[in-house]
């Protein structure tokens, strides 16, 4: 029991990380119509701006966490309003626009930390004893910080006011617009709430495992899959897709080699999108 205990929270830890970095990337898709492929650099920056201020200026973990996070959303911010905007409709710009800010992201890490691997403090340090089974309090506290962020989240974006509003400019923008509602406003916070959840996930993962300056190319390619598993315009959806991408990530290594695993994952996707092109429980698009 005691293994397959160890296992179903690395799958838990996996995929509430997977889930929190892909929810920013779903909404700034639903709401901005943009493919972000800077995302995964940004959470790569997120889990380097916690270890600064953690380890480089002796902050509280915890401090450092919310800090680097609410600095990642006013970084969000900049890129809407002096990036992204110019290109609002123009989908193969913002992916040029996107594509040139992880050169400047990963540039810049490179410059500062060259190829030297960090390690965050754990935010959570020791075991929790459940009768013959132990498991680490790091691991358990990030897989639930997770799912309680993608919860607060799917909760924000279906009963406030604002969410409605997101709601309404992923379906139709320009009918969105007609009816009064600012979607430039709304789309500044997409991309800052995006930016924020990619920071956590990054610090969170950097502290379970290391920071590096390629962390974001990897958990790129488990966003894209978990978002198109899920299916475009779905939020709900994202955390079934995040579970499976991180099931298969967490059991399939105990058996096969970390290529396979990354195959398989590979194959789901492509699965699925020869059965539903539009992911379990998004919309068609066109």
């Amino acid at each position: 029991m005691e293994p397959l205990f160890e296992i179903l929270v690395s799958a838990v830890l996996l995929s509430s990380m997977y889930v929190l970095a892909a929810a920013g990337f779903a909404l700034i898709l639903s709401i901005m119509n943009i493919l972000n492929f800077a995302h995964g650099a940004i959470y790569m920056v997120g889990g380097f701006l916690c270890y600064e201020l953690s380890v480089g200026y002796g902050l509280n973990q915890w401090l450092a966490l919310v800090l680097s996070a609410g600095l990642m959303a006013l970084f969000g911010l900049f890129l809407e309003r002096f990036l992204f905007r110019r290109f609002y409709g123009d989908f193969f710009s913002s992916v040029i626009v996107s594509i040139a800010i992880i050169f400047v992201l990963q540039t810049t890490i490179n410059l500062t930390v060259a190829v030297n691997v960090r390690a965050l403090p754990s935010f959570a340090p020791g075991m929790l004893h459940l009768g013959s089974a132990m498991i680490s309090m790091e691991r358990l506290v990030t897989a639930v910080i997770g799912v309680a962020l993608l919860a607060a989240m799917v909760v924000f974006v279906r009963v406030s006011r604002t969410g409605q509003q997101m709601l309404a400019v992923a379906q139709d923008a320009e009918g969105a617009a007609l009816q009064g509602i600012r979607i430039h406003r709304l789309a500044a916070i997409a991309m800052a709430a995006g930016c924020a959840m990619a920071a956590i996930a990054g610090s969170f993962m950097g502290a379970v495992f290391d920071l590096n300056s390629t962390m974001g190319d990897l958990i790129l390619v488990k966003v894209i899959q978990v978002v198109i598993l899920s299916g475009i315009g779905s939020m709900g959806g994202i955390l079934i897709g995040g579970l499976v991408i991180g099931s298969v990530d967490s059991i399939l290594p105990l058996f096969t080699t970390p290529a396979m695993t990354q195959t398989v994952g590979v194959a789901i996707v492509i699965a699925l999108l020869l059965v539903k092109p539009q992911g379990l429980f998004g919309r068609e698009m066109g």
